[in-house]
């Protein structure tokens, strides 16, 4: 009996570690790629839109195939699921450690945030069905503040693999962690048969990829062409028209991946816009700023990482620090009302300190308050969204929150790409291009901050004021966004309140 017990334990270890190691990698990646983008330009000459769906390609499946990975678990098994998702992630960093040409990388960065959907969506799963009571309660702490780890440190580590190595070592690095995850993935035990048959929605998943991509494509190629241009115009047409069909559809679904008739309840549908706030304020943030340090501070990969701690190392505390407060009789909408202004407050101190030659402590003080923002909410508006619709529409109320969540932060990312190639776009066009190059090329240097590194004099001052202005007008842009949705997020929040008094 006891040495059941001793096996039973060590298999638990072996599976919480596979998971956990799979759960580091996955946001490490999303948060630290950014930083070698100067470094991707540099080796590889890249067009511009080309070199935004390294970032891009990988939001886009990531988000998309969440919601995807979810159904596919329920028809393969959720083990099944995960060692596909991790077999495909260790295939995708390989892909772009040998990355040849920008298109390759491009494609195993998407293939990438498939393999990451799949290890987040059925990950959890298996501990669920591993787990139970204090066990899976801390399995679940661990998830968590695993992701949050990945999350804080991946500018950091990224920033000290391209200082001592190369970006291509980034990948090589994800590529042994999942080697071993896909080793560990034999403690999983297998799920147990199921008696009936689950429908999978195949019809609603295909739309929403659909729709997601073109309108990002929108996004990405309007910096280029134009927002008029017939070409980009279709872009947008072709999307918005697949995101009817896929609104159609899922009403009439009997197993839909989303239940729109959840967003009659604005309590909810405050909550789950809450995310899409931080998707303009942080996420932004997270994944484009380092470029910013490193082009116009003209800091090291290393210590543009380290700059980044300030946004991200609240995620790691006050998640835990806001669930204290609750449990002690602090309100949780008086502390996601804070969050929200601290997004906004943050963004629009770095807007204002934008427009001027901004000091370390400035960048270091906005940061601080847009990742307080973040790590306030992120511990709450799950559970507070979850709470508030009937127990049988749970499972579907997650799934619209996490699309909300991941849409929202591949559309707001694809923005930010965007708005800063348009605005320097515009300003280069009458600057002459050196030869050898092509303008969308010279564009591509300019924007990921590899033109700084050979300019001097004169050339460097106007380099760093163009990117100055395109910055500013980018947050500009943000910002006006993100009070917005957040002046909507506090109007709805009172309809809880006065449901109350009434």
């Amino acid at each position: 009996m006891q040495t059941q017990l001793i096996e039973t334990k060590s298999s638990n270890t072996m599976i919480l570690l596979c998971i956990l190691i799979a759960v580091f990698v996955v946001p490490t990646s999303i948060s630290g790629t950014a930083i070698a983008l100067p470094a991707i330009s540099s080796d590889l000459h890249p067009e511009t839109a080309s070199l935004q769906w390294v970032v891009n390609a990988f939001n886009l499946t990531f988000a998309s195939f969440t919601l995807a990975w979810g159904g596919l678990a329920d028809v393969f098994g959720s083990k099944r699921s995960f060692i596909a998702g991790a077999g495909l992630y260790f295939f995708a960093s390989v892909l772009s450690w040998s990355a040849g040409n920008i298109y390759v990388l491009d494609a195993a960065r998407a293939l990438a945030g498939v393999g990451g959907a799949a290890i987040f969506s059925c990950g959890s799963a298996i501990l669920i069905q591993s787990f139970s009571g204090a066990q899976r309660t801390r399995a679940f702490a661990l998830f968590g503040t695993t992701a949050g780890l990945g999350i804080t440190f991946g500018p950091t580590l990224s920033g000290w693999l391209l200082s001592v190595a190369g970006w291509r070592d980034i990948f090589i690095i994800h590529a042994v962690a999942l080697f071993l995850v896909l080793l560990f993935t034999t403690s999983i035990p297998g799920a147990s048969k199921k008696g009936e048959k689950v429908s999978f929605d195949f019809s609603g998943i295909v739309l929403f990829i659909g729709a997601l991509f073109l309108l990002m494509t929108y996004i990405t190629q309007g910096a280029e062409r134009g927002w008029t241009d017939n070409i980009t115009l279709t872009l947008l047409g072709a999307g918005l028209v697949i995101l009817l069909f896929f609104v159609i559809i899922e009403k009439r679904a009997s197993n839909p991946i989303i239940n729109f008739s959840l967003l009659g309840n604005l309590y909810f549908l405050s909550m789950i816009l809450i995310p899409v706030v931080a998707s303009f304020c942080f996420v932004t943030l997270l994944t484009w700023f380092p470029t910013w340090l490193i082009a116009v501070k003209s800091l090291s990969p290393l210590d543009s990482g380290l700059v980044m701690l300030a946004l991200t190392a609240p995620v790691l505390v006050l998640p835990i620090i806001a669930g204290k407060l609750v449990m002690r009789g602090v309100s949780a909408n008086l502390l996601l009302i804070i969050s929200l202004f601290l997004f906004v407050g943050g963004l629009l101190l770095l807007w204002i300190f934008s427009q001027s030659s901004m000091s370390l402590i400035q960048i270091v003080t906005s940061l601080l308050l847009v990742g307080s923002g973040m790590g306030l909410s992120a511990g709450l508006v799950d559970g507070i969204a979850l709470s508030v619709v009937d127990p049988q529409e749970v499972g579907r109320a997650a799934g619209i929150l996490n699309t909300f969540r991941l849409g929202s932060e591949a559309i707001a990312v694809a923005i930010y790409g965007s708005l800063m190639s348009s605005s320097i776009f515009h300003a280069l066009s009458s600057h002459l291009v050196p030869e050898g190059t092509t303008t969308r090329q010279y564009l591509a240097d300019v924007v990921s901050g590899n033109a700084f590194a050979s300019a001097s004099g004169q050339q460097a001052a106007w380099f760093e004021s163009l990117y100055t202005q395109a910055f500013t007008h980018t947050l500009q842009v943000l910002l006006v966004i993100s009070l917005v949705i957040s002046l909507s997020v506090l109007a709805m929040m009172r309809t809880k309140s006065v449901s109350k008094s009434l």
